[in-house]
């Protein structure tokens, strides 16, 4: 069990005392063998973790039944490490009903899977997510009325004149002016739900509905006017613009995400018509 940072716990019920093994110390950074208070170890659980934990340690108790959890807690180093907890309600005759089962630190293993998350969902280039996060958060009807409702506004930005950048002085300075496009995307939109590359030159914003129309477009104004600096490679000067597209959903929490990227994708369209036209 120490080899595998494990741990065994045992609470005692109704009057809630906690025994636990060495492991569980560890994991929690305190001495082993000090006193524990049940109030203050939930306390050390991150809040959405304490709520999972609460709400399923209520339910085995309820139905005698067990229960397993992945959970973040801060440690009293200020360390946050993940566990992996199980629990089984046990009556005995001539015994305290009690819950009992393990902890197990999971950080590396969180780590890991983390990492490879990103990997997985982030463009290596320009560090948003990539389209196939995108695509699972947001088109996706299912995952994007649980991951990203309630939604303002989809923003759609589509380079102006890349091709020529890449033709002129090749892809690393296109891949220079792409990079410098996304900084100055997020840096813009900093409250934004999801800010993606979606395409070679074309970028999604999407923000909730805590943001006024109003103020999304001041944001956009600053942003191309932050885009006017030119990009600095290897001595050349250059020039980078960007056409937008907006489309609002009339509900911010129940709409049609494809057809919400239709609209905005149209109205990028003809934000390039009018620019090539100007």
């Amino acid at each position: 069990m120490a080899l595998a940072r494990v741990g065994a716990w045992s609470c005692t019920l109704p009057d809630e005392r906690l025994s636990w093994t060495p492991g569980v110390y560890d994991l929690f950074g305190l001495p082993a063998g000090a006193p524990i208070d049940r109030r203050e170890i939930v306390d050390m659980y991150a809040e959405e973790s304490r709520e999972a934990m609460l709400r399923l340690r209520s339910q085995a108790i309820a139905r005698c039944g067990t229960f397993t959890l992945d959970a973040q807690i801060v440690a009293a180093d200020g360390a946050r490490r993940w566990m992996r907890l199980t629990g089984e309600m046990v009556k005995q005759a001539g015994q305290a009903p009690r819950l009992h089962g393990l902890k197990q630190d999971i950080t590396e293993e969180k780590l890991r899977w983390e990492e490879m998350r990103q990997r997985a969902e982030n463009d290596v280039l320009t560090g948003l997510a990539n389209r196939a996060a995108y695509e699972s958060r947001f088109l996706n009807r299912t995952n994007t009325f649980a991951v990203l409702a309630p939604v303002g506004a989809l923003l759609l930005f589509d380079l102006d004149g890349f091709k020529e950048i890449n033709d002129r002085f090749g892809h690393a300075a296109g891949d220079t002016c792409l990079r410098v496009f996304a900084e100055r995307l997020s840096a813009s939109f900093p409250q934004a739900l999801l800010t993606a590359r979606i395409g070679g030159d074309e970028f999604a914003v999407i923000v909730g509905a805590g943001s006024p129309l109003g103020s999304l477009e001041r944001q956009l104004k600053e942003f191309h006017k932050l885009l006017n600096a030119p990009v600095l490679w290897q001595g050349q000067m250059l020039a980078i613009a960007a056409s937008t597209g907006i489309a609002t959903p009339p509900n911010p929490y129940l709409y049609d995400a494809e057809e919400l990227f239709v609209r905005a994708d149209a109205a990028l369209y003809a934000a390039k018509r009018t620019r090539r036209g100007a």
